[in-house]
């Protein structure tokens, strides 16, 4: 039998915490992490902005950025 195919969420999370930290240090977001399911990072207001998978919190930044402006 074949290998199984990874999944979109299976990467490696530090790599895809870094990428979001690249993409959004810069908009006034900081402390991403990725805890038990719970993608997380903060507004340099002090928001806590959540997702369950990595693109949900990605949206969730969107958003809360384009509120922002």
């Amino acid at each position: 039998m074949g290998q199984a195919r990874r999944g979109v969420f299976d990467g490696d999370e530090g790599a895809a915490l870094a990428e979001l930290e690249e993409a959004w240090a810069q908009g006034g977001y900081h402390a991403f992490s990725a805890d038990h399911g719970t993608w997380s990072a903060v507004s340099s207001a002090g928001d806590v902005l959540t997702g369950d998978t990595l693109d949900a919190l990605a949206t969730t930044i969107r958003a809360h950025w384009q509120a922002r402006q």
